[in-house]
């Protein structure tokens, strides 16, 4: 039986019918917070919460004796998760054990335990978990020095992750340079979903969607394009902004925080580049965009002829 929150009341609860009030992504999903205020322990810490507040808002209140992380979790006033897909934020409870605090709501009377041996271990599993799949050169990166996963490795003092590191250039996928202004490096990807949640519930464009499974998953597109420039991209930018690494990236800053390393740029790190046909678009948006739009608009002998009846 699963002790996850989300899970047990997304499973447990009747299926909803669709209506027009529901918008397009994950905003809809299980709330994660509690229903009402309650008192708990944190590492023998009283901390009192309030109703809609989870085990992480309530670890973040005071000094823990772990530090637990939360690279999944963005700001829930943005509709953007939490969504307990990287699992570095376990703790552990008396009585749940070690559960995700960023989506476990908090029960009166609750004892949470932030820096057991079950805890930690957790937490550096799946980070290492996490960097085993990730392009670690870190130097030729645009968000060197302002990525969320090279802070908590550095927090945690990660030196060799246990899993090893991706060092070929065969291991890793192309980068999609197609859109002319956001750039795609699956290889920095952390699964996060925050792309995806702020591309459907906050910019309401629907055109980011999780793909695949296993090791395939990946970010993907809903009209199931291959590149940024074929989708139905508008190039808001939101996706980038909420990214937690380099997988999403604005044009103007893939190479803004990059170190110099002598035969290696960001773009050479991987062995192949999508989109270089869309070098120097002279347009934010994209072609499949455009067409939409031009489709949606009347056409000028329609114009003319609604024109010419409203004067008579």
């Amino acid at each position: 039986m699963s002790t996850d929150p989300i899970w047990e009341q997304s499973h447990n609860e009747p299926e909803v019918p669709l209506a027009e009030d529901i918008a397009p992504g994950t905003a809809n999903d299980p709330d994660a917070g509690a229903t009402e205020r309650a008192t708990i322990t944190i590492d023998g810490q009283r901390v009192e919460t309030e109703a809609g507040a989870t085990l992480l808002d309530a670890c973040q209140t005071i000094e823990t004796s772990g530090d637990v992380l939360a690279l999944c979790s963005y700001d829930e006033n943005a509709k953007i998760g939490p969504r307990s897909e990287c699992r570095t934020c376990m703790v552990e409870t008396e009585r749940h054990g070690v559960v995700p605090s960023c989506s476990f709501p908090p029960r009166d009377g609750m004892t949470v335990h932030t820096d057991t041996e079950r805890a930690r271990e957790a937490r550096d599993v799946n980070l290492d978990l996490l960097l085993s799949n990730h392009n670690l050169l870190c130097t030729t990166c645009g968000k060197n020095g302002r990525c969320e996963l090279q802070d908590v490795s550095i927090e945690n003092n990660v030196v060799d992750p246990r899993y090893g590191v991706m060092h070929d250039r065969d291991q890793l996928g192309p980068i999609d340079d197609s859109s002319p202004f956001i750039q795609i490096d699956r290889n920095k990807c952390i699964l996060c979903n925050r792309c995806v949640e702020a591309c459907n519930d906050v910019q309401v464009e629907g055109v980011l969607r999780m793909e695949g499974s296993g090791d395939d998953t990946r970010i993907g597109f809903q009209n199931g394009a291959e590149t940024m420039m074929e989708s139905t991209c508008v190039s808001c930018g939101h996706c980038a902004t909420v990214c937690p690494t380099g997988a999403l990236l604005e044009q103007g800053l893939v190479d803004a925080t990059t170190l110099p390393v002598p035969g290696f740029t960001h773009k050479n790190s991987a062995e192949e580049i999508v989109g270089r046909e869309y070098d120097h678009q002279p347009t934010q948006r994209t072609p499949m965009k455009s067409e939409l739009e031009t489709q949606n608009e009347p056409q000028a002998s329609e114009q003319f002829t609604t024109a010419r009846a409203d004067r008579s």
